[in-house]
């Protein structure tokens, strides 16, 4: 079950976002087994804890942010930046919204360091600062209608929710799965989400306030500041035996 559009239009180009999403494929493609130095430059430009901890290789703190470990792995963080990216580039400008994404990166990478500080397993991807945009969305547009696809063996079924509930459960499983997973056994990077996540509500926040705070959930009643999209009900088709 994943998202795969919101109903909360931006009013702008997000070329910040676009910039972000460009620059994830381009150094996934750098980086495939089959590039010329593509392996090399992915292992030098992932994040190592243990390596950061001991003042090494500190560049990988943000250089991680921009690899990923397969084409899953690249389109599942892309689709959520590009879902929820525009809405918070619009809010916070181009700049505040590039400066935002990297701070967010930094503290998921910080909180996964944390968790396991003598770990030697890569850590890649952009999942901790996009849990971060994910994070401000919730906080600036909790009730925005998100569609979800749901997809149980041969069933298939879209949705709508509101952001809270998407979001609010994409936080319980990440904090979950960071308690009762080993850190050491590697794969997912649960708390650089949940940290990331956390970054961003608190990021957010100065603008929040700007906004009027309480105040500016009173007057949008948590939905977006402007009408929102109404698509045409999506038609799955049916497969026979």
């Amino acid at each position: 079950m994943f998202p795969i559009r919101d109903h909360n239009p931006s009013e702008q180009r997000p070329w910040i976002t676009y910039g972000l999403i460009a620059a994830n494929i381009i150094l996934y493609l750098s980086t495939l087994p089959m590039v010329a130095g593509g392996e090399w430059l992915w292992v030098r430009l992932a994040l190592y804890p243990l390596a950061v901890v001991n003042g090494e290789l500190l560049w990988g703190l943000v250089t991680h942010m921009f690899l990923h470990g397969g084409i899953m792995h690249l389109v599942g963080n892309l689709l959520f930046l590009y879902i929820f990216g525009d809405n918070l580039e619009e809010q916070l400008g181009r700049l505040g919204f590039l400066v935002f994404y990297l701070l967010a990166g930094l503290v998921a990478a910080t909180a996964q360091i944390a968790a396991d500080p003598f770990s030697t397993i890569p850590m890649v991807g952009a999942s901790g600062a996009i849990a971060g945009v994910m994070g401000g969305y919730l906080l600036l547009f909790p009730r925005a209608k998100v569609d979800i696809l749901a997809i149980f063996i041969i069933f298939f079924k879209v949705f709508t929710l509101p952001a809270w509930i998407v979001l609010g459960v994409w936080l319980a499983i990440q904090v979950f799965g960071g308690y009762t997973t080993p850190t050491a056994g590697g794969g997912v990077a649960y708390w650089a989400h949940a940290g990331g996540f956390l970054a961003g509500v608190v990021l957010a926040l100065p603008h929040f306030l700007r906004l009027g705070g309480r105040a500016f959930w009173a007057r949008t009643h948590g939905h977006p500041p402007h009408p929102e999209v109404v698509y045409a009900p999506t038609r799955i088709p049916r497969v026979g035996r």
